[in-house]
C-alpha cells in the first residue's frame, strides 16, 4: 500500500508574529512579578502579625524579667523544626519591633488588620479575601527592606527611605546604597527647616529647580581614585559608562540626551559635557564637569550656555533651562557675586567616596540648630 504523500509544513515568516511573542512574553513577565509581589507582601503581613501575636502575648502579663527571651527561643526552635528557616529568635524579635514601630505609625495599622485577616486559610478560600487592600498598600516593599529600615534610629530618616523605596522601586542593594551614601542629609542640607520636615511626611518632593540639588554628589561607583590624576574627559566617560547609576544619583525625572552637546554662536563652537532633560519640572538640565577649583570664567561660561538653551531650544511650554556645574571645590562667596539673582544655576561638589554618616548627621544637627530658617541660595 502506497504511503499518502506528506505535506510539508509552511513556514511561518517570523515578522508577523513578533508582536504577539513580545505581548505574551510581557504578560508572563508582569505575572511573575505580580506573584512575586504577592508572595512579598504577603510573608510582610505575616511577619506583622506575628509581632503582633508575640506582643499581645507579653501585654497579658506572660512576660518576666528574662522569660520573654527564652520565651521566644523555644518558639523559634519549635518554627523553625516544622518551617525550616526564617524564624530564628533574631527574626522573631524584629518582627515585634516591627508591629510596635509600625503600629504606632499613622494610619494606624490595627484599624485595617482584623484578628480575622490572617486567619488559617483553607484551599477554597482566595487570599484575597484574607488580605484587606489597605494593608496590602501599606506593605510593598520585602521583608529585607523592613528589617534594614528597623536598624534605622531616626524616625523621620526612616519614614523618608521607606517613601523613596516605594517610589523608586529601590532594591535593597540600592536602599543601602543610598542610605550609606548619606542622602536624607545630603536632601536636608539644602532646604530649609519645613523642607526637611516635608521629607520626613512626603519623601523628595520636585517643584522647583532647587529640590533636585544635593551637596555634595557622591560618585563613588564611578571607580576613580581620589588619590589618582583623572581629567575631566575621564570623569565624563566614567559618568557615561555608569550612567544608570549616575542618574540615580542626580535624582527624580531625569532623561539623557546627550555628551558634549555642540552650538554655534557667532561662528565659535561651543559643547555642553551633559545635557539632561527633567520631566516633572519640564526643563533642560545642563551639567558642566570641572575637577579643578571653581572659578568666575566657569560660571560666566554656564551662564551663557543657559542663555542660548532658554532663548533657542527650549519650547514656549517648557520651564526655564537648569546650569548645574558639578565640581571639586568651590568658593560660595565666588559664585554669589558672580551670578545674577535667580539665575538658576547652581555649583554643588561631588566627592568620589562615600561620606561619614556621623560627620553628615553632625552637619545636619549643627544646621538645624544654628542654620537660616531658608538657606543660602544660588
Amino acid at each position: 500500500m502506497a504511503k499518502k504523500p506528506v505535506k510539508s509544513k509552511t513556514a511561518i515568516p517570523a515578522e508577523p508574529i513578533l508582536p504577539l511573542v513580545q505581548e505574551i512574553r510581557d504578560l508572563v513577565q508582569s505575572a511573575r512579578r505580580a506573584a512575586a509581589q504577592n508572595v512579598n507582601t504577603l510573608q510582610v503581613i505575616t511577619n506583622f502579625e506575628i509581632g503582633r501575636r508575640l506582643v499581645e502575648y507579653e501585654q497579658k502579663g506572660s512576660r518576666r524579667a528574662g522569660y520573654g527571651e527564652q520565651i521566644l527561643d523555644e518558639i523559634s526552635q519549635r518554627l523553625t523544626e516544622e518551617f525550616g528557616r526564617g524564624f530564628s529568635s533574631t527574626n522573631l524579635r524584629y518582627m515585634r519591633r516591627f508591629y510596635l514601630e509600625y503600629n504606632d505609625s499613622p494610619p494606624q495599622i490595627q484599624q485595617t488588620v482584623s484578628a480575622k485577616s490572617m486567619t488559617i486559610v483553607q484551599p477554597e478560600v482566595p487570599i484575597q479575601q484574607t488580605v484587606s487592600a489597605k494593608l496590602t498598600k501599606q506593605f510593598t516593599l520585602s521583608w529585607s527592606h523592613y528589617v534594614f529600615l528597623l536598624n534605622i534610629g531616626n524616625r523621620d530618616e526612616r519614614k523618608f527611605y521607606e517613601i523613596e523605596s516605594k517610589e523608586n522601586q529601590w532594591s535593597l542593594s540600592e536602599l543601602k546604597r543610598q542610605f550609606n551614601s548619606g542622602i536624607y542629609e545630603r536632601l536636608a542640607l539644602s532646604r530649609d527647616k519645613k523642607g526637611v520636615k516635608a521629607l520626613a511626611q512626603k519623601g523628595q518632593i520636585v517643584e522647583r529647580p532647587g529640590d533636585l540639588l544635593k551637596d555634595p554628589y557622591i560618585l563613588e561607583f564611578l571607580g576613580l581614585n581620589e588619590e589618582t590624576d583623572y581629567s575631566e574627559s575621564d570623569l565624563e566617560s566614567a559618568i557615561i559608562d555608569k550612567l544608570e547609576a549616575f542618574l540615580l544619583e542626580l535624582g527624580k525625572g531625569f532623561l539623557f540626551e546627550a555628551r558634549q552637546k555642540r552650538f554655534t554662536f557667532d561662528a565659535d563652537n561651543f559643547f555642553v559635557d551633559l545635557v539632561f532633560y527633567n520631566r516633572i519640572l519640564r526643563c533642560y538640565v545642563l551639567i558642566d564637569l570641572k575637577i579643578g577649583k571653581l572659578t568666575h570664567e566657569n560660571l560666566g561660561q554656564m551662564q551663557m550656555y543657559v542663555n542660548y538653551y532658554n532663548r533657542k531650544v527650549k519650547l514656549d511650554d517648557e520651564n526655564p533651562t537648569i546650569g548645574i556645574i558639578l565640581c571639586k571645590t568651590k568658593n560660595d562667596a565666588l559664585v554669589n557675586l558672580t551670578l545674577p539673582e535667580n539665575a538658576n544655576i547652581y555649583a554643588p561638589q561631588y566627592q568620589l567616596y562615600l561620606p561619614s554618616k556621623e560627620e553628615l548627621k553632625k552637619k545636619l544637627i549643627e544646621w538645624s540648630e544654628i542654620g537660616p530658617d531658608t538657606p543660602e541660595a544660588t
